[in-house]
This record gives C-alpha cells, sequence and structure tokens, in this order.
C-alpha cells in the first residue's frame, strides 16, 4: 500500500511538472515560468479577486493596495482571513523582497508606476516576475479599445502560469454566457444611451477614456462611453468637455472616503451641469470599483448598468 501511495505521488509530481515551462505575454514582454509560483502578492481589489476565484489563496504569500484606498468590502475581507495586507497602497521592493514574493500580480496605476521603484525591469533581478494585467498596458505600449478579451486573457494567463487553466476556463465560460444573456434581453439600440463615467474630482473630474475597462462596460450594457473619443485610460478632463457631451446618465464608480451618496450631491450642486439630460433625470448608476475595474465582477457592473440605460427590459 505504501508503495502504491508513493507511486501515485510521484506519478502526480510528474504530470504536474509536465505543465512547465509555461510562457505568456504580458503587456510588451513575454514571461516564463519554469515552476508554478508559491509566494504570490497581489494588488488591488480586482486582481485579487481574480486569484481568489480561482482557488489561488494558498499560493498567496500576501495582498497590498486595497485599505488604503478604501475598495474592500466585507466577503472579501471574509475570503482574505489569514493573508496578510502588505502595503496598504503601493508597496514597495523591500516589501515584495521582505514578503518572499516569487510573483506579483499587478499593473501599471494598479501597483506599478512608469518610472517608478516597483517594475518588471527592477523586480527581475530579485527573482520576482510579473504579469500586468492587460488593461493597464495603455500605459506602456500603444495599443487599442480595452475589452471583455483583456479580462478574458488575463484569467486563462493566470490559469496557465498556475495549472489551473479549467478553473480559469469556467470563469471566462460563465462571463460569455451572462453578457450573452444581457445581451439578448436589451436587444440592439440604433441609439446607444450617452454615459459619462465619474470616479472622483472636483475641480477636474477624474473619468475614463476608450481605453479603460468602463467603455466596455458601458458598450456591454448597450451605451456609450461620451468619452470614448479619448485614447486614454483613466483620465482627467474638463468639466466643459462633460457639459459639451451632455450626457444622458451618470456611472457613479463606488470607493474611497467620499461615498457616492455624497459624489451625487456633488453633482447635483454644481449650476454648470443643471442642463445635462443626466442630472435632470437624475440618472445615476452606482457600480463598485471591483466592478468598475478589469476582473472577476465585470459583468455584475453591465447588469447594473443595462438596469439603469434600459430598465424597461427587466420588467418582465
Amino acid at each position: 500500500m505504501k508503495s502504491l501511495f508513493l507511486t501515485l505521488c510521484l506519478i502526480a509530481g510528474t504530470a504536474h511538472a509536465a505543465h512547465y515551462p509555461v510562457t505568456v505575454k504580458s503587456c510588451n514582454r513575454t514571461v516564463t515560468f519554469d515552476r508554478v509560483p508559491a509566494h504570490v502578492v497581489s494588488n488591488d481589489v480586482n486582481l485579487t479577486e481574480m486569484m481568489l476565484a480561482l482557488g489561488l489563496k494558498p499560493r498567496m504569500a500576501g495582498f497590498t493596495g486595497i485599505s488604503g484606498w478604501k475598495t474592500g468590502n466585507a466577503a472579501l475581507r471574509c475570503k482574505l482571513q489569514g493573508l496578510p495586507e502588505l502595503a496598504q497602497q503601493y508597496p514597495s521592493t523591500e516589501v515584495l523582497v521582505e514578503a518572499g514574493a516569487d510573483f506579483y500580480f499587478a499593473g501599471w496605476n494598479y501597483g506599478m508606476r512608469v518610472g517608478g521603484p516597483v517594475t518588471p525591469a527592477m523586480l527581475a533581478p530579485l527573482g520576482i516576475k510579473v504579469y500586468e494585467l492587460s488593461e493597464s498596458c495603455a500605459h506602456v505600449i500603444p495599443r487599442g479599445a480595452t475589452s471583455f478579451d483583456d479580462v478574458y486573457t488575463d484569467l486563462l494567463n493566470l490559469g496557465r502560469i498556475f495549472d489551473v487553466e479549467a478553473t480559469a476556463q469556467r470563469h471566462v465560460e460563465g462571463m460569455k454566457t451572462t453578457l450573452a444573456a444581457l445581451k439578448q434581453l436589451i436587444g440592439d439600440h440604433a441609439e446607444r444611451m450617452r454615459v459619462f463615467v465619474y470616479d472622483s474630482g472636483q475641480d477636474t473630474p477624474f473619468t475614463t477614456g476608450r481605453l479603460a475597462m468602463p467603455t466596455a462596460l458601458i458598450e456591454a450594457a448597450g451605451g456609450r462611453n461620451v468619452m470614448d473619443d479619448i485614447s486614454q485610460s483613466w483620465t482627467r478632463v474638463s468639466w466643459e468637455s462633460v457639459v459639451a457631451r451632455d450626457p444622458e446618465a451618470i456611472v457613479i464608480v463606488d470607493y474611497g472616503e467620499t461615498t457616492a451618496a455624497q459624489k451625487i450631491a456633488f453633482l447635483l450642486a454644481q449650476p454648470t451641469l443643471h442642463r445635462l439630460d443626466a442630472i435632470r433625470a437624475r440618472r445615476f448608476i452606482v457600480i463598485p470599483y471591483d466592478a468598475a475595474t478589469p476582473g472577476v465582477h465585470n459583468v455584475d457592473a453591465v447588469d447594473a448598468i443595462a438596469r439603469g440605460l434600459h430598465p424597461e427590459a427587466f420588467r418582465q
């Protein structure tokens, strides 16, 4: 019996090892893994949720960048029990090294900054490999509009890296099925409702251009981001440009110290915005940060936006 157990373990170990090496594309880099990463650090709530959804908590050394931005929720905190938050916002190289990290799942402006101290090039000599969130690649290479394919790519690449491809595929197929059902429910609209994304900011609003995930979410929900002519990701614009585009609905990204209700109150109090169709109709759609950024909750955001834009489709 003992020899049989050892034989089965050897077979399992050989099958696992046969999966490697694995090479994936990350922005403009190729990254090769000779073995499954064992001490992972993820940054930000949406990337951390991807790790948890794929059952990879046992391989995590910790996470960063959640409490400092106030993006977490009670359910997530429960799932993260036992894992340390190594940095409330962006980690330093020292934090990652002290955690024994061999893999950092992050993105540009999701745990890394161009020219900053934590980049793939800086971490490579320390033995820490990096996979970059696909949406964030717009900050370092030319690319087209963000789509759900970027989220699928990230999930499937993580599946390959961690040898959990079947789990990743199930998540991708589940998202595709839900999106197809929503599309059938809301139908086609020749005139797509104009939508503005309000993240934060008072002097100048922080919003999203066509290279950020909300544009794809709004399109899937039967609307159009009024800033989709801006070839940038998350960015600042002027209030004058918002007025000129006259959105019919406003998506509020809910996170941080300022509540969604406070953000709505601010918008309603601005005299320059009073004539906007969205303000006159009081058409506000609130979605949490982890649904607005690339991740496993994006289909929830599409559902919420679709209900706000096309409530008649959901009255059946």
